[in-house]
């Protein structure tokens, strides 16, 4: 059996950013060389009915191993990683033993991991940890989830005596720009309910998320020489400041946790004579949610009163919503993997994310996906870290979930 560091270092070095810009799935070329990979181990390891579709999707079956029919449970990861930071030529290092003092990524470079800045390292002392060299972002979301569920069920293909019911495997292309759930076949899935493995540090259990809503505003203004522009120039950035302004100055990320929502400006680019802003909208109630939305139209009407109609426009998108509407009704699901997590020495954390997941979109397709760990620390950048104890860990959660499925009661 291939051991999860093992598994891991390989498929780290598949270079599979997803890009926003691209209008294509998979968005780039080297998750589908990933994907083809991908699906001759999972024929290798033993797992059926191994499809790889024309748009980068992997479905795989481990078939039941007992006499009567349970609940059909799926696994999911995804194959992309963030385009926020370069994952080209990623070259991994394993803290052994880890002493809980600085950790050098790049002496050349002058790039150290530090507890003072990353407190969450004091709680790996003694484990060894896998980092990067400090020039690529790791890999660790998703490719952790991947290496634990095929590693999961390699496992089971070889230890019979472990009974469980059909269970069906999905790695998706493309979740880190939002595009994860676009063309998973629910249906074709064929699973009851399923687990994205897709969290962050050991026993985090997730089944509630943001509504999620983009706004894109736009300002238009009027451009006169400034020398002579009394009464005539509109300066669109001072408009667009205004909305600004106007916004409640600590419902903001940096002013927010927990279950509190906000409004985020993500973006802002003009001159004088027009300025595009683009606003992202979150909160876990949807009727907050509903409010905020109700809130920004508000605002651009009272700008629009000002400085007259059409000087700003508005477009708000719904991206996601919380998943908890849908997990609620099968709550057994969220109950069966805390035991699961209790049964292999993991003390859950049930909190909400704040963000989404491709598991919050498939729950409002018809399969409800709560999400578990993966393991890994600071996603998304050059500090990113893996401790090997937690992909352990993860990996046991799977094969518990598995062996607890037969004995549900819904």
């Amino acid at each position: 059996m291939t051991s999860l560091t093992e598994r891991f270092f390989k498929y780290i070095k598949f270079d599979t950013q997803s890009d926003p810009n691209t209008g294509l799935t998979p968005s780039t070329p080297g998750q589908m060389i990933f994907a083809k990979y991908l699906a001759e181990e999972l024929k290798e390891i033993g797992l059926q009915d191994v499809d790889l579709d024309e748009n980068g999707y992997i479905m795989a079956t481990l078939p039941s191993n007992i006499d009567r029919e349970v609940p059909v449970a799926g696994f999911i990861a995804h194959m992309d990683t963030s385009p926020d930071f370069t994952g080209k030529n990623v070259s991994p290092k394993i803290i052994k033993d880890y002493d809980g003092g600085e950790i050098i990524l790049n002496e050349e470079e002058g790039i150290v991991l530090k507890p003072e800045e990353f407190p969450e390292l004091k709680k790996y002392i003694g484990q060894d940890i896998i980092t990067t060299d400090g020039t690529t972002l790791l890999g660790a979301d998703d490719k952790a989830g991947i290496t634990e569920i095929v590693s999961a069920m390699e496992y089971l293909i070889q230890h019979p005596e472990i009974k469980h019911g059909k269970i069906r495997v999905g790695f998706t292309p493309d979740e880190e720009i939002g595009e994860g759930a676009n063309l998973f076949n629910v249906e074709k899935f064929g699973a009851d309910f399923a687990y994205t493995i897709d969290g962050g540090e050991i026993g985090e259990l997730e089944f509630e998320n943001f509504n999620a809503a983009l706004a894109k505003v736009t300002a238009h203004g009027r451009n006169v020489h400034p020398g002579y522009a009394r009464g005539k120039m509109r300066n669109s950035m001072r408009i667009a400041n205004q909305l600004i302004s106007m916004l409640p100055r600590h419902e903001t990320p940096e002013h927010s946790e927990g279950y509190e929502g906000f409004y985020h400006l993500m973006s802002f680019n003009g001159d004088v004579e027009k300025t595009e802003m683009q606003f992202l909208i979150r909160d876990f109630k949807r009727d907050r949610f509903e409010d905020r939305k109700k809130e920004m139209e508000h605002l651009v009407r009272k700008v629009n009163k000002e400085f007259g109609e059409g000087t700003m426009e508005l477009e708000i998108k719904d991206q996601y919503y919380n998943m908890r509407e849908k997990i609620e009704p099968v709550m057994y699901i969220v109950d069966l993997a805390e035991k699961a997590m209790r049964e292999a020495g993991v003390v859950p954390k049930i909190k909400p994310i704040r963000g989404g997941t491709d598991g919050a979109r498939l729950a409002f397709m018809g399969l409800p996906t709560p999400n578990i760990f993966a393991g890994g620390h600071n996603f998304h950048g050059r500090y990113e870290f893996l401790p090997i104890p937690s992909m352990e860990k993860a990996m046991e959660v799977i094969l518990k979930i598995a062996a607890l499925v037969p004995s549900i009661k819904k």
